[in-house]
């Protein structure tokens, strides 16, 4: 992993980048979660993905918080011995039953979703997926027939809120 510079972090943020690369070093990557509050869902990311194996940070939000870190794992795990996940593409072998696809995560984002990564990467030059979680009918957050309050529950991160790299209905899900 690249050097950083630790000297300037304050005692709690040097705990927890000592923390985060000892995991990565352990398992391949860190998985973060933030719990649910009154603002909006529970959330979980990965930090070290791009600096031990140069994949994308990924994030999901959302999921129940024993099935968040499992995804990232799984996410990890497949793209650090080179499967590719292409934006817009459905994945139906991480969740059986459960499709899922990935978004490119807007830099407007990062802070809010994925600032415990900014330790590891403070010049925020890293790339990161969200990746988006169907419910089990194959509802996405955009589909106009998706549960009330799902597209809040799971928003998607980028500038527009709704997926930017593919068309919903014509080149993705």
């Amino acid at each position: 992993m690249p050097a950083m510079k630790t000297e300037t972090l304050a005692p709690e943020d040097q705990e927890l980048l000592e923390w985060i690369v000892a995991e990565a070093e352990r398992r391949g990557n860190a998985v973060i979660q933030v719990p649910r509050d009154d603002k909006g869902s529970g959330y979980c990311f990965t930090a070290c993905g791009w600096a031990l194996h140069q994949i994308p940070e990924a994030v999901v939000i959302g999921l129940p918080e024993h099935m968040a870190p499992v995804l990232l794992d799984a996410y990890v795990d497949r793209a650090a011995t080179g499967e590719a996940f292409v934006p817009g593409r459905i994945y139906d072998d991480f969740f059986e039953g459960v499709p899922v696809t990935f978004e490119r995560v807007a830099r407007g984002y990062y802070t809010e979703f994925l600032g415990s990564a900014f330790l590891v990467y403070p010049e925020g030059d890293f790339p990161a997926l969200q990746i988006i979680v169907a419910t089990p009918e194959g509802k996405w957050p955009w589909d106009h027939d998706a549960p009330e309050g799902f597209a809040e529950w799971q928003p998607v991160l980028t500038e527009s809120g709704r997926p930017e790299s593919w068309t919903p209905g014509v080149d993705g899900p």
